[in-house]
């Protein structure tokens, strides 16, 4: 894929294909802001505002090439597994933030 057709493909999975599935699978997350909090996270490692600028929007866009790559492949095997693996990454988002898991 080239990086356009990757922007691409990360904006539908997070901003309408997860929250779709996430609904219909009755997931523990359902909001496109926090499928993007996670797939950041996890791109990079960490809070994704410790490693991209949280003035330039989109954030996304500011991954490399490999980590826009990550992210894409992460969120469609979201898709794929559903709820426990959403649940594990949710984990390791919040705890990157000093938050206690979901419940």
């Amino acid at each position: 894929m080239t990086r356009e057709q990757l922007l691409a493909r990360y904006r539908e999975l997070v901003l309408h294909e997860l929250p779709r599935g996430a609904r219909a699978g009755r997931w523990t997350v359902t909001a496109d802001h926090c499928f993007g909090r996670i797939v950041l996270d996890h791109a990079v490692g960490g809070r994704w505002y410790d490693a991209l600028d949280r003035r330039r929007s989109p954030a996304f866009a500011q991954l490399d090439d490999a980590q826009l790559t990550g992210a894409v492949a992460l969120a469609e095997r979201v898709l794929v597994e559903g709820d426990p693996l959403l649940r594990e990454l949710d984990a390791q988002s919040l705890a990157w933030r000093g938050r206690p898991p979901k419940r």
